[in-house]
């Protein structure tokens, strides 16, 4: 199922939690509202769940207005960060539930119930543990039940609201390859909120960031990191080094530095904004002297922080561990200069 939503708002007071929003989910993707705390990710989420209402705007399902449909109507699968599981219903039973309240010509015939149940256990690799309770079983375990609940409606689109929020990193990364496997394997429309920018952009199709109640950028995971539209999104994706620039006889000057290039044009003052995997170390040419003055090792990489000799900025400057030699310590020389950057106009002081 495909949404479109057009031109959202919704205050709390004098909050502002969504700010003009128009987006389109296409049909079977699975997107990711990647954003800081306050950003209006949630608030989005629950407006599409209908959980919320929106001040103004339209939800539309297939083309169809849902703005003023009720939670059921939607037939939308939630699910909690805090799983929402009942504690006195085994997961059988939890899974159940939602079949079990229905009414009228919806009800189905107990075999029918537990069939599906069964079903579903299945799908979430949780054959066996059907009559544990909660309690009995792991975070993991209990964020599967909570999704096989969900599913049990069959819904016509899936909501998480930050899923794996309360599981340690391990768990996470598990859960995280065995949802994108659910997800291709039922071909459901998911929508999905999580502050974890490695979460969003390792799982999703596409990732929206928000910011201050605004869609800041929609684009894939690889647009996302390697092309941000903005400083906020280059700032909160991923690290990043910024530097001041300013415009000068048609180049760009960067801490001395002058960065000429065909697609380059502008004037006044600007900000470039640098990865550190994309600061190379180079011996001979156009760079920018500095010294080292940090390093820390992190598994496969080198993380090394050097002030520019020109300006006396500080850089983070990433490298493969096996780069680690006298030559990295601190104190020692060396010479910058990046692969790859982004640049924007400087605004404000």
């Amino acid at each position: 199922m495909g949404i479109k939503i057009e031109h959202l708002g919704k205050r709390f007071g004098e909050f502002t939690a969504l700010d003009d929003v128009s987006l389109d989910i296409r049909q079977g993707e699975l997107l990711a509202l990647l954003g800081p705390s306050g950003s209006g990710k949630t608030t989005l989420l629950r407006v599409i769940a209908g959980l919320e209402h929106a001040d103004g705007g339209r939800v539309l399902f297939d083309g169809e207005d849902a703005t003023r449909l009720s939670v059921q109507a939607r037939r939308a699968g939630f699910v909690f960060q805090h799983y929402a599981l009942f504690r006195h219903l085994t997961v059988e039973e939890n899974i159940a539930f939602g079949l079990r309240v229905r009414r009228g010509r919806e009800r189905m015939l107990d075999a029918t119930i537990r069939a599906r149940v069964a079903e579903l256990l299945s799908l979430v690799q949780l054959d066996g543990f059907g009559t544990r309770y909660p309690a009995q079983l792991s975070g993991g375990q209990r964020q599967r039940v909570a999704l096989a609940r969900a599913l049990a409606i069959e819904p016509r689109v899936l909501l998480l609201d930050e899923p794996f929020g309360a599981l340690d990193a391990q768990v996470r990364r598990d859960l995280r390859r065995w949802l994108r496997e659910l997800h291709d394997r039922t071909g459901l429309t998911t929508v999905f909120v999580t502050h974890d920018q490695e979460e969003a952009l390792e799982l999703a199709d596409r990732v929206a960031i928000l910011n201050r109640g605004r869609i800041e950028q929609l684009a894939s995971p690889a647009d996302t990191y390697d092309a941000p539209a903005s400083p906020f999104v280059y700032s909160f994706v991923g690290a990043v080094n910024r530097l001041p620039a300013h415009w000068e006889a048609g180049a760009l000057q960067v801490a001395g530095l002058p960065m000429r290039s065909r697609e380059l044009a502008g004037q006044g003052r600007a900000e470039i904004f640098v990865r550190p995997e994309d600061l190379e170390v180079v011996k001979e040419g156009p760079g920018w002297p500095a010294t080292i003055i940090g390093a820390q090792r992190n598994g496969p990489r080198l993380r090394l922080r050097a002030r520019l000799q020109d300006d006396a900025t500080e850089v983070d400057v990433d490298l493969p561990a096996d780069h680690e030699s006298p030559a990295t310590a601190p104190g020692q020389p060396m010479r910058l200069a990046p692969k790859r950057f982004g640049w924007f106009p400087r605004t404000g002081a």
